[in-house]
């Protein structure tokens, strides 16, 4: 994981904990596939909006014979819950029961259709809904990932992926702004 490698070694030492949780997670091994990894990884980077990490972690997947249609999902994945978030959370927090009658009207297809599979495509939205903070898309692709034949320890390891890498993409911005910034 050389480009990840690179990227941890910009951390200060009071950013240790995260320097050694990103290199943990993104281990082989535990309850998920290497492209369920991946994919979980990606599509969290690309949901915290973190060009450096997203970058090392799409070089790093490629490296690792990461087939593009998982990138592709994750990509997607992220962007489909960017909005499907917003919305669903807007009506979980409104409590008005008219909102959950009113149709969404709002393009999904790729979610029916993913360039892999419904399982890992489910599982790469439960990641990004975690990071955006929504209890319906969570308790949806949680239980779509569960009815799909995943345990609860895969479900566990994919969402301490996406909290290791939105924790990577905050320590990556900090770090940044306290160089410019000199404080």
């Amino acid at each position: 994981m050389k480009h990840i490698d690179t990227l941890r070694a910009r951390l200060d030492d009071d950013l240790r904990d995260v320097k050694l949780n990103l290199e943990s997670v993104l281990q082989p091994g535990g309850a998920l596939s290497d492209a369920q990894r991946w994919g979980t990884a990606l599509s969290a980077a690309f949901a915290s909006r973190s060009k450096d990490l997203a970058e090392a972690l799409v070089a790093d997947a490629r490296a690792s014979g990461l087939a593009p249609e998982v990138e592709a999902d994750a990509r997607a994945a992220a962007a489909l819950m960017a909005m499907n978030n917003v919305y669903y959370r807007f009506r979980h927090f409104a409590g008005d029961k008219g909102y959950s009658k009113m149709p969404a009207r709002l393009r999904m297809t790729r979610l029916a259709k993913p360039a892999t599979s419904q399982l890992e495509f489910e599982l790469f939205s439960l990641a990004v809904s975690a990071i955006n903070g929504c209890e319906t898309c969570v308790r949806a692709h949680e239980a779509a990932v569960r009815n799909g034949g995943l345990s609860e320890e895969a479900v566990h390891d994919a969402v301490r992926i996406a909290a290791v890498v939105q924790s990577a993409a905050v320590a990556l911005e900090v770090s940044a702004l306290e160089a410019e910034a000199s404080f």
